[in-house]
């Protein structure tokens, strides 16, 4: 399939200078198996199509950009943590199944707005993610090096098995997931204004024991893993052809999504997406036009397959009350078939005078309230959440009921790439989505 890109313009590639070590690394890739597999991400696209119908939520978060380090048990375990107890909470005031997606196992690589940094006047290729090559501003470390590829192959299968561990082990039990977020009510400045939603979720599972029920949907949880199909190379390596159907699927994860810089029409990342079978996703920003949504729905999901196509949506808070409503307006008249998600973390960026990049916790809910209204106003299904978030108390985003100030973002600044809600952030978002679920249904 790669060849077959190669006379499309890609964008956001690195230049991995040696053509023999990238032929080597490609080749064990090609060799590897597979990381998840087709009947998965069908059944993810079954779980999507309940989604674009209006009948099933989805919550998909996590990293802004994984790194290799950050492959351990706690935290992983921290993550999942936080994804589940947002889950419950948006699955009992959206009285509907929540689709529960990771940006995990996967998301390694991350498109960059300049291909180069100088600092004190030397520049070196910018950091494109721990897949191409290193953060420390160093030659050495900021050379793109084509066997990293081959570790975050490694790094992702870890990040599965521990993923697979722990939500089917006993960890997702939905009354240990109330009991977590029961102690963020009671102890968190930012919890106790959710005493009723979690009162009312605690009356609801006192109820399903008294009636003795028992279901496995209880003590386990599906959940899939995703990451933006940005590094050619390694998706291409990654794809295989499914013996049951004969259709090729990229392995490397169960959701793809094609960025808001590589989704050009007639680009190399548009054309690959178009050709693997995952249910995939794109990212729209408030220059997308309605004819350019209704192209890309052509070129990526022509049979108008229910699940198969996703789009994100990331205006601004500004931007999305007037910039959504052409996009959806078109979208219903053409019957396009599509699940819209609102991504509130990338159109809210801005720099602090400390020179960190941080978003503020009101700008992000203010999206999302927008977001609301205007599927609202239309008549159209709100159909999820896409974050970047972290299970740790990180200091990267400012504001919230248990607030972060812009002088206090150095305290721990950890991201190595965009700023992240914290768990506390989290799940506050999580409550306050739930009001507005309540509202909706």
């Amino acid at each position: 399939m790669r060849s077959a890109l190669a006379e499309l313009p890609a964008a956001q590639q690195p230049e991995w200078g040696d053509a023999s070590r990238l032929a080597d690394a490609v080749a064990e890739l090609r060799a590897m198996p597979p990381l998840v597999f087709a009947g998965e991400c069908d059944l993810l696209k079954q779980r999507l199509a309940a989604v674009s119908r209006g009948e099933a939520f989805l919550l998909q978060g996590g990293d802004c950009a994984e790194t290799f380090d950050g492959i351990t048990a706690d935290n992983v375990r921290a993550k999942l943590k936080t994804l589940l107890q947002m889950a419950v909470v948006l699955t009992y005031a959206a009285s509907m199944p929540v689709v529960k997606v990771g940006r995990l196992a996967g998301q390694y690589a991350k498109p960059r707005s300049k291909p180069s940094e100088t600092r004190d006047g030397e520049t070196l290729p910018a950091f494109r993610g721990d897949i191409v090559n290193g953060v420390e501003f160093t030659e050495q470390a900021r050379t793109p090096d084509p066997a990293r590829m081959v570790r975050a192959y490694n790094a992702s299968a870890a990040a599965l098995n521990l993923t697979r561990a722990f939500v089917g082990g006993g960890f997702a039990d939905l009354h240990q997931v109330h009991a977590w977020n029961t102690d963020f009510v009671r102890t968190s400045p930012a919890g106790q204004r959710y005493e009723r939603i979690a009162g009312r979720i605690d009356q609801a599972l006192r109820f399903m024991r008294a009636i003795d029920v028992d279901s496995e949907n209880v003590r386990k949880v599906e959940l899939y893993s995703s990451h933006e199909a940005l590094l050619l190379d390694y998706e291409t390596a990654l794809t295989r052809v499914d013996s049951r159907t004969g259709a090729p699927y990229d392995v490397s994860g169960h959701f793809l999504w094609v960025g808001e810089r590589t989704r050009q029409l007639d680009g190399a990342h548009i054309e690959f997406a178009s050709r693997i079978r995952n249910p995939i996703g794109v990212k729209v920003g408030p220059k997308t036009t309605s004819d350019d949504l209704i192209a890309l729905a052509e070129k990526l999901d022509p049979e108008r397959e229910p699940g198969r196509l996703t789009f994100v949506t990331r205006m601004g808070a500004e931007k999305i009350r007037d910039g959504l409503p052409p996009l959806i307006e078109k979208a219903m008249a053409s019957g396009l078939v599509a699940s819209w998600v609102c991504d509130p973390m990338h159109g809210n960026t801005y720099e602090a005078p400390s020179g960190h990049k941080t978003r503020r916790f009101d700008d992000v809910m203010d999206e999302v309230r927008g977001f609301f209204e205007v599927h609202r106003s239309l008549g159209s299904h709100p159909g999820g959440l896409h974050v970047e978030l972290t299970g740790d108390d990180v200091t990267e985003c400012v504001g919230g009921g248990d607030p972060i100030a812009e002088d206090g973002l150095s305290r721990r600044y950890e991201t190595v790439c965009d700023p992240r809600l914290n768990r506390t952030q989290s799940l506050e978002l999580a409550f306050l989505v739930a009001e507005l679920l309540e509202t909706t249904h």
